[in-house]
C-alpha cells in the first residue's frame, strides 16, 4: 500500500509529464501531501506554485491560466472545498478547457460514515466529468488520459495518515511528454460562392478561431464575429452585425456557416432558428457537441470555397455597417452622461496589438461587441470570456489567471460590471508572495444589474418589483474594498477621465471604476436598436 506522500509525488510527476506548468493550491490538511510535493517541485524549477485561500477563486484562477495556454492544475482538501470548485469545473467542461482537478479525500474505509469532512467525492462534478478515484500510484493509462484530455480531468486521491512527508523531495529532471500530434485535415469539402450561390454570412461564436475568418474572406461573405471568437479581424468582420440582423438586409440571408459557440445575441439566435435559411455548422468544443439549433450540414473536414466571390453582397453589409456605426456613435455622443457603451469603447481603444482582454458576462461583453472595431489580421489581440456557461462566477480570478499565464501580452485589461466584480471580490485576495500581474480591471459601476432592464423583466409592467428582484442595488464602496486589499483604485465619471486613466496605468493590479447610470439603460438600448430598423 502506497503512502500518501508516495501517491502525491507520483501525481505531481504525472502532471509535469502531461505538460502542466502551474499548480494552484488551496490550503488544507488532507491535501498536505500534495502541497508539500508541489512546493518541492516548484523549488526544483519544474512548475510554478500559486496559493489561494478560497477554492472557487483557485479554480477560476487555474481556468484563466489554462485558457491562455499555461496548462494548470488546481488542488484542494476534502469536503465542501471540493464543491467550491464546481463552478470552474463546469465552465471548463462546457468550454472544452483541459483543466486538471486534483482533490484530496479520506481513505475508502471512512466513506459513508460520519467521519469529519467526508462526503461522496467520486462523481461529485456530475456525469459530464469522469472521476479517477486513486488509492495507489496512478497507472500509465490514467496518466495518458490526462495527457490527451480535451476537457477537465478529475483525480480524487484517497490519502491516509501520515499526511506529512518523512523527508523533503528533491525531484530531478522530469521528462515532459510532447503534445499529441493531431492529424491535419487535408481533405476539403466544397462550398459554392458567387452571384448564383446562396447569400451567405459566417457566424463566429466564442472560440471559433481563424477558420471562420479565412472562410469569410475566401467566400467574400460578411463575418459576424463575437469579441471572444478569436476571429474578429480583417475587412469582412462587422462591428454592428447584431443590429444589422434586425434590419431588412438580414431578411435576404439564405445560408449561415457557424463556427464556435454563439451565445451573445438574440438576433443571431433568431437567425439560426429561421426555417428558410440553410445552416452549416462546425463541431464545437465542450461536453455537449450538440447544437441548440437545426443543422442541415455538419462540417467534418475543412471547407473549401468553390467559385469566385461576388463583391456586391459583402459591400452592402460593409456600407450598412459603416453607416450604422456612425449613427450609434452620434447617438452616444448626444447623451448627457457617460454610458456603459462609452466605457466599453474606451477599453476597446486602449487594447493594443498583442494585448489581452478578459470580458465579464451580461452587458459588458455585449457593449464591447457593439463598440469594438475589428482588429487587423495578425494583431494578436486575445479577447477572452467565460462563455461555456456564461456565468458571473470567478471573472476576477479568471482575468488574473489569464494575465499571469500569458506572459507575452503587451497590455492586460479586464472589463466587467459591478455585480460581477463583487461576486468574485475574493479573487482580489492575493498573498504577499503571489504573482501580481500588470492588469487593469475596469468596472462599469451602475449599482446593480442593468442587464435585466433590457430583458422582459425590465418592462413597465414589472416596475414595482424590478429593483428588489433584478436591479439589486448594493451601494458598496469599491474604493474601500480595493483599499482593504491594498489595490490601487481610481473612480472616473467621464470619457476623458477614463481615457486618461487607461492611457497611464500604474503597473501591477489596479481597478478603474467607471461610474455610469442605469436609469435610462432600457430606453438607450431601444433607441440603438431603432437605428437599424429605420
Amino acid at each position: 500500500m502506497a503512502t500518501a506522500t508516495e501517491v502525491a509525488r507520483a501525481v505531481v510527476t504525472a502532471l509535469i509529464e502531461a505538460r502542466v506548468t502551474d499548480v494552484v493550491i488551496a490550503p488544507g490538511s488532507r491535501n498536505a501531501p500534495l502541497s508539500f510535493a508541489v512546493f518541492d517541485a516548484a523549488n526544483a524549477g519544474l512548475l510554478r506554485l500559486h496559493t489561494r485561500i478560497d477554492e472557487r477563486s483557485a479554480g477560476f484562477f487555474a481556468l484563466g491560466l489554462t485558457k491562455v495556454g499555461s496548462r494548470a492544475a488546481v488542488m484542494c482538501t476534502s469536503g465542501t472545498a471540493v464543491a467550491n470548485l464546481h463552478p470552474a469545473v463546469l465552465e471548463a467542461a462546457h468550454a472544452g478547457v483541459p483543466l486538471a482537478v486534483v482533490t484530496a479525500d479520506r481513505p475508502a474505509r471512512l466513506r459513508e460514515t460520519g467521519a469529519n469532512q467526508v462526503t461522496d467525492q467520486v462523481g461529485i462534478f456530475g456525469r459530464l466529468i469522469d472521476t479517477v478515484d486513486l488509492a495507489e500510484v496512478p497507472a500509465e493509462d490514467v496518466v495518458e488520459a490526462l495527457d490527451s484530455a480535451r476537457g477537465p480531468v478529475h483525480w480524487n486521491l484517497q490519502l491516509d495518515v501520515p499526511l506529512t512527508p518523512p523527508d523533503r523531495w528533491r525531484p530531478e529532471r522530469i521528462e515532459v511528454r510532447p503534445e499529441p500530434v493531431r492529424p491535419e485535415l487535408m481533405i476539403y469539402e466544397s462550398i459554392p460562392t458567387g452571384a448564383e450561390a446562396p447569400r451567405t454570412v459566417v457566424v463566429a461564436g466564442d472560440d471559433a478561431g481563424p477558420p471562420s475568418r479565412i472562410l469569410a474572406q475566401d467566400g467574400g461573405w460578411p463575418l459576424l464575429a463575437e469579441p471572444s471568437s478569436g476571429a474578429r479581424t480583417g475587412e469582412n468582420a462587422l462591428r454592428t452585425y447584431r443590429l444589422l440582423l434586425e434590419s431588412p438586409l438580414a431578411e435576404r440571408i439564405e445560408r449561415v456557416v457557424v463556427y464556435g459557440h454563439p451565445t451573445l445575441s438574440r438576433p443571431v439566435a433568431d437567425l439560426l432558428a429561421r426555417r428558410d435559411v440553410e445552416i452549416i455548422a462546425a463541431p464545437v468544443a465542450g461536453a455537449w457537441p450538440g447544437r441548440p439549433f437545426r443543422v442541415d450540414r455538419t462540417i467534418r473536414t475543412r471547407l473549401h470555397v468553390d467559385g469566385e466571390p461576388d463583391p456586391a453582397w459583402l459591400e452592402e453589409w460593409q456600407e450598412a455597417d459603416r453607416t450604422l456605426g456612425r449613427q450609434v456613435d452620434r447617438l452616444l455622443h448626444e447623451q448627457q452622461e457617460m454610458t456603459a457603451y462609452d466605457v466599453a469603447g474606451c477599453v476597446a481603444r486602449a487594447l493594443p496589438d498583442g494585448g489581452l482582454l478578459m470580458l465579464g458576462p451580461s452587458n459588458p461583453v455585449r457593449d464591447l461587441d457593439l463598440m469594438m472595431r475589428p482588429n487587423r489580421v495578425g494583431g494578436r489581440r486575445k479577447v477572452l470570456a467565460n462563455r461555456g456557461l456564461a456565468g458571473i462566477d470567478g471573472i476576477v480570478s479568471t482575468a488574473i489567471g489569464a494575465a499571469v499565464g500569458r506572459r507575452s501580452s503587451t497590455r492586460a485589461l479586464a472589463l466587467m460590471g459591478d455585480v460581477t466584480f463583487l461576486h468574485d471580490a475574493g479573487g482580489l485576495l492575493l498573498g504577499p508572495e503571489e504573482v501580481r500581474p500588470d492588469l487593469t480591471i475596469v468596472v462599469a459601476n451602475d449599482d446593480g444589474g442593468s442587464i435585466f432592464a433590457s430583458l422582459e423583466q425590465g418592462a413597465d409592467d414589472y416596475a414595482d418589483s424590478f429593483e428588489r428582484l433584478f436591479g439589486t442595488p448594493h451601494g458598496t464602496s469599491l474604493e474601500s474594498l480595493c483599499a482593504a486589499h491594498r489595490i490601487p483604485h481610481l473612480r472616473v465619471g467621464s470619457v476623458p477621465e477614463l481615457e486618461a486613466a487607461l492611457a497611464s496605468p500604474n503597473g501591477g493590479l489596479e481597478v478603474v471604476e467607471a461610474a455610469v447610470s442605469r436609469d435610462s439603460r432600457r430606453e438607450l438600448d431601444l433607441a440603438i436598436r431603432g437605428l437599424a430598423r429605420s
